[in-house]
């Protein structure tokens, strides 16, 4: 890591925030595809950007993928249900959607289940966690989102839900982006907008039965799409 300009040991997803972007900046600073490439040579990206790599390499292969977004607690086996980024598949085969993490962050926590195969009990996605708070199964100290000061509770879930809405309309937003009218109100919304959010969350848990309806919310319910936070 010495060799690594200091300037870069921040990750790195803002500025290469697709896979395309990333794939071109890895070729430019060494065109040689190797499992061996110096770090000096990579891209240093969080899970979101490893997820959504893996997601494009899949899709090149002819394989449905989409990056999806959520909270794991075994990433550290605490009991705190962090952020989180993993990649599903459809596996037709076995005629099924397979969850796979290719961040190695949690290798080293003795895990009882295999990264390539996540049982889908062990991933909360955004909706998940949303609702899951919403209706109290959650506290607001166990759902966190690696923000400086930490996110937590519904703030963090809210998060979670349009990252992972985004994702599966196939346009992963960044980290940085939010919808304009929650980032004005600092997530601070009334009843009304819970409401709005309860019903989309709802639908989010079984995105493949209810995908018509979320692309009728997609296209005409554009406060949801329009984005405010970086260059926005």
């Amino acid at each position: 890591m010495t060799k690594i300009d200091k300037t870069r040991l921040l990750f790195e997803d803002d500025i290469f925030p697709t896979a395309q972007s990333i794939i071109i900046e890895l070729l430019r600073k060494d065109p040689n595809y190797s499992i061996k490439r110096e770090a000096k040579n990579k891209v240093h990206v969080t899970c979101r950007g490893q997820a959504i790599l893996l997601t494009s390499i899949l899709k090149a292969k002819g394989i449905p993928a989409r990056a999806r977004s959520g909270f794991s607690e075994y990433l550290r086996n605490d009991g705190i249900y962090r952020d989180h980024w993993i990649t599903e598949y459809f596996n037709e085969k076995e005629n099924r959607w397979i969850l796979v993490d290719a961040d190695d962050y949690c290798f080293g926590n003795n895990l009882d289940f295999d990264l390539t195969d996540i049982p889908h009990n062990q991933f909360l996605f955004g909706a998940n966690t949303y609702l899951g708070l919403r209706h109290k199964q959650y506290k607001e100290e166990e759902i966190l989102y690696a923000s400086n000061p930490p996110t937590l509770g519904i703030k963090a879930a809210i998060r979670g839900l349009f990252y992972d809405f985004h994702s599966l309309m196939n346009n992963e937003i960044i980290f940085l982006h939010m919808p304009k009218y929650i980032q004005e109100k600092n997530f601070n919304l009334s009843e009304e907008e819970y409401t709005e959010l309860d019903n989309l969350a709802t639908l989010l848990l079984n995105p493949n039965a209810n995908f018509k309806k979320l692309k009728e919310i997609w296209e005409n319910n554009l406060k949801f799409r329009i984005m405010s936070g970086a260059l926005n």
